[in-house]
């Protein structure tokens, strides 16, 4: 039997992507590995042993592993979850599959050197690793066109919805008092929330903006627009909330806003599509892919014609009776099933 090794040393940073991605996928990995076809283990911290299915074994992490790895011996392919690991298996004499985000640096306008400095760690990686996957198209044409990676080698496999089916709600500590446009997600630059207030401006709607803050300084941007606006009664930064608490606000939301200006995927589009709920996008990199024909997007971010287009997308939204159907059926396409078998045969090829 061979042995696997998936990378979820990111787990260790609750409320993030990464932590969802690595514990979905490997969930689902344990699910289809048919007859125990593989011996599945993960490197992740100890303590989060708990979220695994109790099929895979953990191999502990341990930040001495950045200098010597000597667990490695024991597998014949490792699964690198994250382009950015400070873990990368250079020494393996088997099999390595690395997942690529993204390459958002390339978008967020960091500094040429800088710039140059990550393409370096990441064409190493990419020469040494055996498959490439890319979670979006728009990143595999990011792989093609900045790096050097010979194109063969690169896949693509979407990410899932992280919300499960009859997923459980539970009510937030915040309750908006009147109807309300949700987002989620890390406070921090790229995402672009600044922006989102301009939606209020012709109508009584909420704004609900939930996420670990990365930036205090980028959440006082927010609060300053909201402020100019006069809005500012109406704009709500919650904080971090449970899946449990996100699973209410994306059931009970108007609609849900994602103007982020770099993604490599955006789960929380899906997520929010997933109850068929009309999403409200920009048109930067990956987003147009995942949101596809059935979200809404905006082309700019002038404030009356945000406020303009949200009233537009809400009457079209309502205006349409199986418009809710059709996002959800789109949501549908996301599923970690599917990826996890897309993922299993990406190793059978390397493997057998």
């Amino acid at each position: 039997m061979k042995n696997i090794l998936i990378d979820a040393e990111r787990t260790k940073y609750l409320h993030t992507g990464l932590y969802h991605f690595c514990r979905h996928l490997i969930n689902a990995l344990a699910v289809h590995n048919h007859a125990g076809e593989y011996c599945l283990s993960t490197y992740a911290p100890e303590k989060e042993q708990s979220i695994f299915n109790q099929r895979i074994s953990v191999v502990a992490h341990s930040s001495f592993h950045k200098f010597y790895q000597p667990f490695l011996a024991q597998f014949q392919l490792f699964h690198s979850t994250f382009q950015g690991t400070n873990y990368f298996p250079f020494c393996l004499k088997g099999k390595v599959v690395l997942t690529v985000h993204d390459l958002n640096f390339l978008h967020e306008g960091e500094p040429a050197a800088k710039q140059k400095k990550y393409l370096a760690r990441l064409e190493k990686k990419l020469e040494r690793a055996d498959t490439v996957v890319a979670i979006s198209e728009f990143v595999k044409n990011d792989l093609l066109q900045y790096t050097s990676v010979y194109p063969g080698k690169v896949k693509v496999i979407h990410n899932g919805c992280n919300i499960p089916q009859g997923a459980v709600a539970q009510h937030p500590m915040y309750i908006p008092e009147a109807p309300f446009v949700f987002s989620v997600g890390t406070i921090m630059e790229k995402k672009n929330f600044h922006v989102l207030p301009a939606m209020l401006l012709k109508n009584d709607l909420h704004l609900v903006i939930a996420g670990l803050c990365l930036s205090p300084e980028y959440q006082l941007k927010i609060e300053n627009a909201a402020k100019a606006l006069g809005v500012q009664d109406r704009v709500h930064l919650v904080g971090v909330v449970t899946e449990a608490e996100k699973t209410w606000y994306l059931q009970h939301c108007e609609a849900f806003a994602f103007p982020s200006i770099a993604e490599g995927f955006g789960l929380p589009v899906i997520e929010a599509m997933h109850f068929g709920k009309p999403v409200l996008l920009s048109t930067c990199t990956s987003l147009p892919e995942i949101g596809g024909k059935e979200a809404y997007y905006f082309e700019h971010f002038d404030p009356e014609y945000m406020s303009d287009k949200t009233m537009k997308v809400l009457a079209d939204y309502y205006q349409q009776n199986n418009k809710a159907m059709a996002i959800r059926q789109w949501a549908g396409k996301f599923c970690w099933n599917r990826t996890a078998r897309q993922y299993l045969q990406e190793y059978r090829l390397l493997l057998d």
